[in-house]
């Protein structure tokens, strides 16, 4: 585990939340790397900073203002004060004749039900539409409140979903995992050059298809070697590539035989992926660079294809 995978589970090791497997890997990056271990010692030290922190009550006089600033409705609807009693309420006579005080309800159970001011002026104005009495209506109002509220929750949901960022398919979660797998691993080539004409052949047999392969270091983009690995359930040919210090790892297989459908540009994790199709093979890019250096290796690819398939056609 290195320092880009040991930063984000930091913050639940420190909280004691990771699985076992995962805070054993976490405790031994953070033995062997002096930032990680301070950077986690601070987390413990806020951590133990926030439970040891004193809790203090809002005073009764702030709960009684804010009680008493609170609409009642009563059953036609209108305002109580806080000195309307309910029924039960009421004095209630022994068996001897002596006359007992009732039982006192805690007054949020006296006032009956509420909602906010605003709602209840806005279904005011509905009246009673049936014509039927004060208990009718204020089912009826209920009912209405209830309508109001399950619209605004609706309302809310959506305006979440349509503002949340593209969820991460299982695809790109896949994508990722073997990305950086093959960086930890020190596994992330199989067959070491930068001549496409070496790379290339070395798949033959290993693969049922034929990836392309481009040298664009011209453009920037160094060809370094290749490898297989497993993805959506196929075997599928990696190209790796070098742009200054970071590496870009190509995933090549047949159009619309795995991933799906996504958008050209995302990022998962801190890295960047794109994605595209071209020369009938799909094409996924994923890197730590910044997202730019996709697009400029994406287009270099393409003018590198079409100019191949030109020189194909003149032939």
């Amino acid at each position: 585990m290195d320092c880009k995978e040991a930063r984000p589970l930091l913050d639940a090791n420190a909280d004691h939340e990771l699985p076992a497997p995962d805070a054993r890997r976490v405790q031994q990056h953070i033995e062997g790397c002096d930032d990680c271990r301070r950077a986690s010692d601070n987390l413990r030290a806020l951590s133990g900073a926030l439970r040891a922190a004193p809790y203090h009550r809002a005073p009764q006089s702030l709960r009684a203002r804010i009680v008493a600033g609170l609409p009642g409705v009563g059953e036609e609807g209108g305002m109580v004060s806080a000195a309307t009693a309910a029924p039960d309420d009421a004095p209630k006579e022994s068996a001897a004749g002596m006359t007992q005080p009732a039982t006192q309800q805690p007054r949020r159970q006296r006032r009956g039900a509420r909602w906010p001011g605003w709602l209840d002026g806005w279904l005011g104005g509905f009246g009673d539409p049936l014509g039927a009495g004060g208990a009718n209506r204020a089912a009826s109002r209920g009912g209405l409140a209830a309508l109001v509220i399950a619209l605004c929750a609706a309302a809310a949901v959506l305006t979440l979903t349509l503002h949340r960022p593209t969820a991460s398919s299982p695809f790109t979660d896949e994508l990722v995992e073997s990305h950086v797998r093959a960086q930890v691993s020190g596994r992330d080539i199989d067959v070491i050059s930068t001549d496409r004409h070496t790379v290339k052949p070395w798949f033959n047999g290993r693969l049922d298809y034929s990836p392309p392969v481009e040298d664009l270091a011209a453009a920037g983009f160094a060809l370094q070697g290749g490898r297989l690995d497993y993805l959506a359930h196929q075997r599928v040919a990696v190209l790796v590539y070098r742009y200054g210090k970071h590496v870009i790892d190509v995933y090549v297989f047949p159009q619309s035989t795995a991933g799906g459908a996504a958008p050209a540009a995302l990022g998962h994790d801190g890295y960047s992926i794109a994605h595209w199709d071209a020369a009938g093979m799909t094409w996924w890019a994923i890197t730590d660079a910044a997202p730019d250096a996709l697009t400029g290796f994406e287009a270099a690819l393409r003018a590198r294809l079409q100019s191949g398939s030109q020189r194909t056609e003149a032939g």
